[in-house]
């Protein structure tokens, strides 16, 4: 019997943002895995599964029970929200996965935070962008300092991922006053929160204001670059074209 975990981005929330491959997919598996926000975003959709659910910081646990399911030949889908390739599930998989040869992986992407919060905002990412996460439960909050500084000083759009939480509540401030380094305050900024999700709210406010805006783990935040500008309300950032 075939044995496999499907690694799958199930989108920002909503039903009509998942790919129709995901949904395809999670239709055929015998069992699904996932944080339990994660999971009550497509319970209703497919209510006849076996779930496996762990909380936050239980993700290593989380893909060791994929994994021994699959082992004993279930089908099983490994969600995560957005994309499980942008801090997602799909590294962790792999790299757990060498203990279960006979387990087959297959990524599954979805549409990350970065798209589907850019398209409520308007074009902010259509020149060179970088994505950063400002949690620092895995990554040195001195290597996001570096992160931010140079981004900033080479003129990237930049897109914030996990931009606050309750004890991270100044994470955001800090990171504007680096970007302050090297950007103005009048450049424009964005950030959508619970995108896809009941209670989706999107704002546009300049960098210098952004850094007063109580946000959480739910906000995508977007800091344009010197080019961005405000067009009819949407942040654009220009390609390059010529316009005749």
């Amino acid at each position: 019997m075939k044995k496999n975990v499907y690694v799958i981005g199930i989108g920002p929330g909503s039903r009509d943002e998942m790919t129709f491959r995901a949904a395809c997919v999670l239709k055929e598996c015998d069992v699904i895995a996932g944080y339990q926000t994660y999971i009550d975003l497509i319970r209703d959709d497919y209510p006849d599964k076996e779930y496996i659910i762990t909380g936050m910081t239980k993700e290593t646990d989380r893909c060791r029970m994929a994994l021994e399911r699959a082992q004993q030949g279930a089908s099983v889908a490994l969600i995560s929200s957005g994309d499980a390739g942008v801090y997602g599930m799909a590294g962790l998989i792999y790299q757990l996965g060498a203990a279960y040869p006979d387990v087959d992986i297959t990524v599954i992407p979805g549409i990350t935070a970065a798209c589907s919060g850019a398209a409520r905002l308007g074009a902010p990412l259509m020149n060179d962008f970088c994505l950063i996460s400002l949690s620092d439960l895995m990554t040195p909050w001195e290597t996001i300092e570096k992160r931010l500084d140079c981004a900033a000083a080479a003129d990237f759009v930049i897109c914030l991922y996990n931009p606050g939480s309750h004890k991270r509540a100044d994470y955001l401030q800090k990171a504007c006053a680096i970007i302050l380094r090297h950007q103005n305050g009048s450049v424009p900024a964005g950030l959508v929160r619970h995108i896809g999700r009941k209670g989706e709210d999107a704002a546009i406010m300049t960098l210098g204001e952004l850094q007063h805006v109580p946000v959480d783990m739910f906000t995508t935040v977007f800091i344009g670059n010197s080019q961005t500008e405000l067009i009819d309300g949407h942040m654009v950032t220009p390609r390059g074209y010529t316009l005749l």
